[in-house]
């Protein structure tokens, strides 16, 4: 990393990003160009290991792709805003922000998971703390969900108040 001042080096800060992140990019190889769907996700962090979980429709180009290399990229951000003043950057302003980058390999769940891995992406956006929110199980056979094994994570975020004090 260019700017090593701003890696994130802790895996729990790096996850603590991830978790206020409310779209994750999802690069997938095609033929001339990647192509990148923003995607919702959930995530289930285990010791070291992170997978991310998207769910939608069982046909579309991101399949296609999938079936051809299950490879991916991805990232997340979460922007805080632009600053402006002087001794802030070059031309007088920056932007705040965290933002993480992966790889991993992207693979289908089989409907015996599926159920699970949607309550996941619930939680993530606080959607199951409402006691009166259900979904409709007879939609999950028709819906995909796919997981996303990381395989390797960078974090970077620039803070000018923190770096002020």
């Amino acid at each position: 990393m260019r700017r090593a001042d701003r890696e994130i080096t802790s895996f729990n800060e790096i996850i603590t990003v991830m978790k206020a992140c409310e779209v994750c990019h999802v690069a997938f190889l095609d033929e001339e160009y990647p192509y990148v769907v923003p995607m919702n996700f959930g995530m289930h962090v285990e010791g070291s290991d992170v997978i991310l979980y998207f769910h939608g429709s069982n046909v579309g180009k991101k399949h296609d792709l999938i079936k051809k290399n299950n490879k991916v990229a991805f990232v997340m951000e979460c922007t805080h805003g632009i600053v402006i003043g002087k001794q802030v950057g070059a031309c007088e302003c920056t932007m705040e922000f965290e933002s993480i980058m992966g790889t991993g390999v992207i693979d289908y769940l089989g409907d015996d998971q599926k159920v699970e891995a949607l309550y996941t992406l619930l939680k993530h956006y606080n959607v199951c703390e409402d006691p009166n929110y259900h979904f409709q199980e007879k939609v999950v056979p028709n819906t995909s969900l796919l997981r996303l094994k990381v395989t390797h994570l960078t974090g970077k975020k620039r803070n000018v108040a923190q770096q002020r004090v």
